[in-house]
């Protein structure tokens, strides 16, 4: 994590299978909330790589997010929404590489977010260079539920169409501010 310090905000952190909405869900919670969102360090370091990503890379991608979500979070206001966070690739780092670094393990540990929404596969699959399992979308959503389970995080699941996830999520989040 990075020494950049850190207003009083709410994080909001999505996550989900690929191409399940997190960017759109993002961006839409941001302009509702009048607020900045993070995008996904991952698609921003992997578009610039001259090869394939290693295991390795991946703790530079958790430390690039992490860091992203703090120089973002100067901007916020009230809320931060994050595309992604490190249980993604934690999740990535073992179906892909079989284990996940003990870095990116302490760093989910110590890592707190106010609110997961766990994006649901309900949505048209769409081509994109950087995505790999079409097929595989409903075993990493079980995959998603099971890590947030073990973890001991309160989750919501956001589903239906484009308005219904914006009006599922802005529910969630307004449930925050009373807090």
């Amino acid at each position: 994590m990075s020494d950049i310090p850190v207003p009083p905000i709410k994080r909001i952190a999505i996550v989900g299978p690929e191409c399940t909405g997190k960017t759109n869900l993002c961006i839409a919670l941001a302009k509702h909330y009048k607020t900045a969102w993070v995008p996904e360090y991952a698609r921003h370091y992997i578009d610039r790589l001259q090869r394939p990503y290693t295991q390795d890379d991946l703790f530079t991608i958790a430390k690039g997010q992490l860091f992203t979500e703090d120089e973002l979070a100067l901007e916020a206001n009230t809320f931060l929404f994050c595309d992604t966070n490190l249980l993604v690739i934690k999740v990535w780092s073992e179906y892909k590489f079989g284990n996940c670094s003990p870095e990116i393990l302490h760093l989910l540990k110590i890592k707190t977010y106010d609110l997961h929404l766990l994006t649901n596969i309900d949505v048209p699959w769409e081509n994109d260079p950087q995505r790999e399992h079409p097929d595989k979308r409903e075993y990493f959503y079980s995959l998603y539920k099971k890590e947030l389970n073990a973890l001991g995080i309160d989750y919501h699941e956001i589903s239906g169409s484009k308005p219904e996830r914006l009006a599922q999520a802005i529910r969630c989040i307004d449930s925050l501010k009373s807090d």
